[in-house]
């Protein structure tokens, strides 16, 4: 990696700077950690023993679950001990493996995404041939080649942020090392990365945009074709979880990285917040709650476990 990085550390500034609001913030943050992980594995332990549950649709969600986990996890920990310790120093090697990371499980999500719009599209439109298109096989190689489109994806994008020159303030205005609040410290030219992270993302977002709509939009033709009324509203909730987080991700996506950088102001902070850290949390819930195959299995997993509790304390009271 190129540049003159005269800066060993950097200082994140967090949240707020106001003493009153961080300890709230840190329960409340907490809070919203606990909820993420355990919804994200639950999950992914219920997908995993569920046999209803053993089709590509869930298979695509227990990986989406999984990058929900640790991107969050790559934010949530260092920010809780921020709101909390009166030092906020993270080394520039911390925070250049922050951000890569970060932007790892990012784009693994935005194909993940895009993959799940396809694999509703062939259920819906070529319901026949499912099982042919979507075969165990086919699910593997699609969530691998997302995993290993990002990792030089993130590797570019990092290369892009930290290869300049750090020789001013070291003091950045975010809770994380994201791109556009580092940007802001390089002292060297960087019109050339801002072009190339530029593109990369347009071209990420672009392509797991099409994908999108045009899965959506074939279904919609099909629904629309559809006879009876019961089967179009069976396919409209199918497809409703999955366009709601696809809405929520994107629409904050583009927000925060498809804008000129003269146009970031304080808003940034909130919807780094939104997609950072609300979303992993409200996925579970988005897929669980309006999904009666997964609240069937959890009901199912429910009363097995409360029956073999009941079995073992009935056996040991008689011991």
């Amino acid at each position: 990696m190129e540049g003159n990085q005269t800066q060993t550390e950097f200082i994140l500034l967090g949240i707020t700077d106001s003493p009153l609001a961080q300890t709230p913030l840190f329960v409340l943050f907490l809070l919203i950690y606990i909820v993420t992980l355990v919804g994200n594995s639950g999950i992914i332990i219920l997908v995993r023993v569920s046999p209803s549950l053993h089709t590509p649709m869930y298979f695509f969600l227990t990986h989406f679950a999984f990058t929900d986990i640790c991107y969050s996890t790559v934010i949530s920990p260092r920010m809780l001990a921020d709101l909390l310790s009166e030092d906020k120093t993270i080394s520039f090697l911390g925070c250049m493996m922050q951000f890569f990371m970060f932007a790892f499980f990012a784009i693994s999500e935005c194909h993940l995404l895009a993959m799940m719009a396809y694999d509703r599209h062939v259920a819906i439109c070529q319901p026949l041939l499912y099982v042919t298109i979507i075969s165990s096989r086919v699910c593997w190689q699609l969530v691998a080649s997302s995993y290993l489109f990002a990792f030089p994806s993130a590797i570019i994008f990092t290369w892009c942020v930290f290869g300049g020159s750090f020789c001013g303030l070291n003091r950045i205005d975010h809770f994380f090392c994201d791109v556009v609040p580092v940007l802001k410290l390089v002292c060297s030219d960087m019109h050339s990365s801002e072009m190339v992270i530029f593109a990369f993302i347009t071209v990420n977002a672009v392509f797991a945009s099409v994908v999108i709509l045009l899965s959506y939009i074939s279904i919609l033709c099909t629904v629309l074709r559809m006879c009876s009324a019961q089967s179009r509203a069976r396919a409209f909730h199918t497809c409703a979880s999955h366009f709601m987080a696809v809405s929520m991700y994107f629409g904050t996506g583009f927000f925060m990285y498809l804008q000129p950088p003269s146009s970031h102001r304080s808003l940034d902070k909130v919807a780094s917040i939104f997609y950072a850290v609300l979303i992993p949390m409200l996925n579970p819930f988005i897929y669980s709650l309006r999904n009666r195959e997964v609240k069937r299995s959890l009901m199912k997993c429910a009363r097995r476990f409360f029956s073999c509790w009941q079995h073992r304390r009935f056996l040991s009271s008689r011991t």
